[in-house]
């Protein structure tokens, strides 16, 4: 079955999150590994790096994703803001290989008005220039995250995912987040056999179902096709809990690592709820 988990805060240590995700019953997580809102981060240090991996060796290697920050824009066809985030990525990159974490999702970015074309050109590019300044040494794998398509964001269709990665020349490095709110909100219908049928069935045509390494668990508080962002707790959206008991059984994805990104206080009782929810589901078609 696969592993299910959520996004959880790194306040006051890298190696906290691990705390939080198992107070929840999680077994997958994710994180951001810097202050996502601003460009510059301090260095990890050494000791930073040794007691994130020793807490992680102690939940057995549980799967664990990087996000990256949401100021990088691989897309932006303005000089200095390219510049700088491809310096952000690189930067990330390399965090990610320091603390041993596999996978770093990133929203591909948005065209700013230039249009679709010239705003993938520049995602390849960028994207391509911030996988070389992290160096041949690096393992981390890029996942696009699949987008709502809010204004000129990138990657809320697949065929363009699937344009950015055939044409990087790191094609070998690079997959797939697919974010159900996201799909849904940029058309793709999950809700019914039928429809989740049709949807993976695109995803494999644009992409390919081997591309797809991560996933994102949110219901969607606006209707489909609406391009609006607004994640929802699981089975209170628009989605409803047969779209995720579709995904939760496909044969597909039996061993991927999937995490919630709804929303939550402090307490982490959101949490705990979906997971428990989303277990309700496993196996019951």
């Amino acid at each position: 079955m696969p592993y299910l988990g959520a996004h959880e805060s790194t306040a006051g240590g890298l190696h906290l999150a691990f705390a939080r995700i198992a107070s929840v019953g999680g077994e997958a997580l994710q994180i951001f590994t810097r202050n996502q809102r601003q460009w510059q981060a301090p260095p990890l240090t050494g000791e930073e790096i040794a007691l994130f991996r020793r807490r992680w060796e102690q939940t057995a290697c549980m799967p664990v994703a990087s996000h990256a920050s949401y100021l990088i824009n691989l897309g932006s066809g303005d000089h200095e803001q390219a510049a700088r985030s491809v310096r952000a990525f690189a930067e990330e990159l390399h965090r990610c290989d320091l603390l041993g974490i596999p996978w770093v999702v990133i929203h591909p970015g948005s065209h700013g008005g230039d249009g679709v074309k010239a705003g993938m050109a520049r995602v390849v590019r960028n994207l391509d220039a911030a996988i070389t300044v992290a160096g041949e040494k690096s393992t981390v794998r890029v996942l696009l995250e699949t987008t709502a398509g809010q204004g000129s964001g990138l990657g809320s269709r697949f065929e363009e995912l699937g344009w950015m990665i055939s044409h990087s020349s790191f094609a070998g490095r690079l997959g797939v987040c697919l974010d159900t709110c996201h799909i849904f909100a940029g058309g793709y219908d999950i809700r019914t056999p039928a429809a989740y049928t049709r949807t993976m069935a695109a995803f494999d045509r644009a992409v390919g179902l081997e591309r797809l390494y991560f996933f994102h668990l949110n219901d969607s508080k606006k209707d489909l096709g609406s391009r609006v962002d607004r994640h929802e707790h699981i089975g209170r959206g628009r989605i409803g809990l047969e779209g995720f008991r579709q995904l939760l059984n496909d044969p597909c994805f039996a061993v991927k690592a999937m995490t919630l990104e709804t929303p939550k206080g402090n307490d982490l009782v959101e949490d705990k709820e979906n997971l428990r929810l989303l277990r309700s589901l496993l196996d019951s078609r």
